[in-house]
């Protein structure tokens, strides 16, 4: 057989490598400032910077006269920036706020940020680009620096001395602590050094990476296309970076109250008999759940917005009856449309143009569940409607919650997802797949979450999503994938879900029990313990693998798990005062112990233990065999959740934690609400609630505030003021305790007639309190008002009428 020219190909010949040339700006020419935007002219390229408050900067390289300032839909838009002063001098030309200073040096482009009192924040030494568009910033790292957020990341929670690759990408196996990029990619660096925390944010969709390994005293923050664009966000604090990354990007909803109780998931159960039947079963065993979850064999050859009419052939009943039961149905949508001609979403997507293509025309193919599937072109806007209003199908069935997963998007093939060169239309501004990967799963939740909520009737949707980027949070929750049945992967889980809240994505969580491999009972009543607490709650397991549903292994380990997920039912009304909290101030609902403590040296990469808000500390067990365990706690005073037991802090101490017993502290000073045990959300008409105040001493010294926030949990009727603000306040007092409570706001009236308090072991016994009557413990039971003294736990119990306001004084 005779050669052809590609004998000759140039690749074949074996030619030396010739090392690409990087760039820089070169020296400053001049700048100017037009429309508040500060333009300064390199030598070979030139950059951008817009203050957008004092504290918040935007900075981006360009090229020609003026750049394009349009951002990806991670920033909401904002009307208002900020004018600093600008004085240029012979070395830089220097921008001043109210509290930093940046300087951009005339000869290199270095970009310097001082605080108020001329101490140096952060300092980028360089930009630099090579001819291929890869573009890459180096920054000063100190000694003492300490590096969170980037979203979902595996290790461990200061990112110091890794590497990590923004590319949302489908892993199924192995997740490691190495592992550089998985399905979420939030390209948000929070770096603490000293007493001050700064973040970067850069807002490239495409492939980025952050170095924090590879250089000894700097730090690198890359992109290999698409446009270098960071945003520079000043804390002082960790909490006033997410604070203000979260204003800019966006913060979540609130969700429906029932997307917060316990959800229950099989990959999968098959047909409709089954989950009838899985339903009956936590009815009759008595464990609370609020949702079933139906994975890919629901649908008719796995054909997005179908049911099988053989496995489920009454979907609408079955979706009553279950809703009926307090259980609704949560079905999982991917974005593999089959190519079925006679599929009427095949049909339609290709008659009107729907589905991402190349740039000579032809319809992306790729292969996922479906066989050779096609994928709607969610950047624009009029398929990101289509899309949305497709999930009338679902709303019609009484559905109000969707699961989108393979949405990377992931394909089957040595890629995982789809190819590099497929157009999007990107509303009149097409760009490559390889330039907007990661913005598709953002782009599908949002489109879903819009459907959703055009169809039903003003009430609120559920979306939980696998992939996203920065602004994902406004949309839907993230679980963090297809974890593992191991200990490792619990212990992981952690950090990871603790990083994701910094990042702005409170409602975040894995699965429980881990979903591939095979659980063991002990292994899931540790999970499940530590799961109760996290902000989102779902067991879910593989086709093929042990079975975990809470009753899978007997008697003893059934009765533990109730006891667990009873529990977060009955801190349902905390943990949805922190779902208010983080949808009004971006604050995650569990929390690394340096966000509260940022100047304890001993929590700088604590990650094996955690805070619910600020009071609360919860120290899981997660390993085989393990009945007791070290636990630190940080300044002041802790109190044992389960013995009420005083635990000075500042140190570690090791706790017994036998097989049924979560270690969990509660921090004196502080208020925890309380409410009923129900077996879903909506069970019971009772909206009662119990304030438990901790460490309350009869002295001036002693103060706690508890605000309680309510509203119907169901529709958007609290944005319009359809909520309630309950403040409670506990002043200690030379010779006693003052307790308040005062309705700050009230258009929404919960169903209850009493409100009850507890004070956990107080360091005093009150001889009268003022206003209410001496009762027995049994008259409490019956609903008296009035209050009493547990003997046993020597708790004060108090039950008053939930007025709009009163105050009672607590005599000693």
């Amino acid at each position: 057989m005779e050669d052809t020219s590609e004998a000759i190909h140039p690749d074949k010949a074996g030619l030396p490598v010739v090392q690409e040339t990087w760039n820089s700006f070169g020296h400053m020419i001049r700048w100017q400032e037009h429309n508040g935007v500060y333009l300064c002219y390199g030598e070979r390229s030139h950059a951008a910077l817009i203050f957008l408050s004092d504290g918040e900067f935007r900075f981006k390289v360009f090229q020609g006269e003026y750049p394009d300032l349009s951002t990806t839909i991670a920033i909401l838009p904002r009307t208002e920036t900020s004018q600093p002063e600008v004085e240029e001098n012979e070395e830089n030309l220097v921008f001043t706020t109210s509290v930093i200073q940046v300087l951009l040096n005339r000869q290199t482009f270095a970009l310097t940020v001082l605080d108020k009192n001329g101490q140096e924040i952060a300092r980028q030494e360089t930009v630099s680009w090579s001819p291929r568009g890869a573009t890459n910033g180096l920054f000063n790292m100190q000694e003492g620096s300490h590096f969170y957020g980037l979203g979902e990341k595996s290790s461990f929670l200061d990112k110091r001395g890794e590497r990590y690759t923004m590319w949302n990408t489908d892993v199924y196996a192995p997740h490691m602590p190495e592992i550089e990029a998985l399905y979420e990619s939030i390209p948000l660096l929070l770096h603490m050094q000293g007493e001050t925390t700064y973040g970067i944010f850069l807002d490239n969709p495409g492939r980025s990476d952050f170095d924090m390994r590879s250089h000894g005293v700097a730090y690198t923050i890359g992109c290999s296309t698409g446009e270098y664009d960071i945003y520079f966000i000043y804390g002082p604090e960790l909490k006033d970076v997410i604070r203000r990354y979260t204003a800019m990007t966006g913060r979540i909803s609130l969700p429906p109250k029932w997307a917060l109780g316990y959800h229950q998931s099989r990959y999968s159960y098959m047909n409709q008999s089954e989950v009838m039947q899985l339903a009956r079963d936590f009815r009759e065993k008595d464990i609370p759940c609020d949702v079933i979850y139906l994975d890919i064999h629901y649908m008719e050859g796995y054909r997005v917005f179908t049911f099988d009419k053989i496995r489920f052939p009454d979907p609408k009943g079955m979706i009553s009856e279950l809703k009926d039961m307090g259980i609704r149905i949560v079905p999982i949508v991917d974005p593999g449309v089959k190519k079925d001609p006679k599929y009427p979403v095949y049909r339609e997507g290709v008659q009107e143009d729907h589905f991402c293509r190349y740039l000579e025309g032809d319809i992306y193919f790729g292969d996922v569940w479906p066989g050779t599937s096609a994928f709607p072109d969610f950047t624009d806007n009029r398929t990101a409607e289509w899309w949305g209003q497709l999930h009338e199908y679902y709303t019609s069935l009484g559905i109000e919650g969707i699961w989108n997963d393979m949405n990377e998007p992931a394909v089957f093939n040595t890629l995982k997802t789809m190819d590099l060169d497929v157009i999007h239309k990107n509303n009149g501004k097409p760009m490559t797949h390889e330039e907007l990967h990661n913005l598709y799963g953002l782009l599908m939740s949002k489109a879903t979450y819009e459907g959703m909520k055009d169809h039903m009737n003003g009430r609120r949707p559920f979306i939980l999503t696998r992939a996203g980027y920065s602004g994902i949070q406004r949309y839907a929750a993230i679980w963090t994938g297809d974890n593992r049945s191991f200990w490792e992967h619990m212990a992981m889980a952690i950090p990871m879900v603790l990083n994701m809240g910094l990042s702005g994505l409170p409602f975040a969580g894995p699965d429980i029990g881990g979903f591939a491999h095979h659980t063991s009972a002990q292994l899931l009543v540790r999970w499940t313990q530590m799961g109760a607490f996290f902000p989102y709650c779902r067991n879910h397991s593989s086709l093929g693998t042990t079975r975990q549903e809470p009753w899978s292994f007997g008697e003893q380990i059934e009765g533990v798990l109730r006891e667990y997920i009873g529990l977060r039912y009955r801190w349902l009304p905390h943990l949805y005062n922190l779902f208010h909290e983080a949808s009004q101030t971006g604050m995650p609902i569990i929390r690394p112990l340096i966000l509260e403590y940022p100047r304890d040296p001993q929590v700088t990469n604590l990650c094996d233990q955690f805070l619910v808000g600020a009071d609360v500390l919860i120290a899981p067990i997660y390993r085989p065999d393990t009945y007791c365990r070290a636990v630190y706690l940080p300044e002041g005073i802790w109190h044992d959740y389960w013995t009420g037991e005083r635990h000075q802090g500042g140190k570690h101490i090791l706790v017994d934690a036998p097989l049924d017993v979560l270690p969990m502290f509660i921090r004196a000073s502080s208020i925890v609400v309380e409410g009923s045990l129900r077996q879903y959300t909506g069970d019971q008409a009772d909206d009662s609630i119990t304030f438990h105040i901790y460490g309350a001493i009869a002295d001036d010294s002693f103060t706690a505030a508890y605000s309680l926030y309510e509203d119907d949990g169901e529709t958007f009727a609290y944005e319009n003021g359809k909520h309630s603000k309950l403040d409670i306040r506990v002043q200690g007092e030379t010779d006693g305790l003052r307790l308040s409570m005062r309705y700050a706001h009230r258009e929404y009236v919960a169903v209850r007639d009493q409100l009850r308090f507890t004070l956990r072991q107080p360091e005093f016994t009150p001889s009268e309190i003022v206003g209410l009557e001496s009762i027995t413990l049994d008259d409490l039971a019956e609903g008296k008002t009035g209050w009493s003294m547990d003997e046993q736990s020597g708790d004060i119990l108090i039950q008053v009428l939930d007025t709009e306001q009163n105050e009672w004084i607590l005599k000693v």
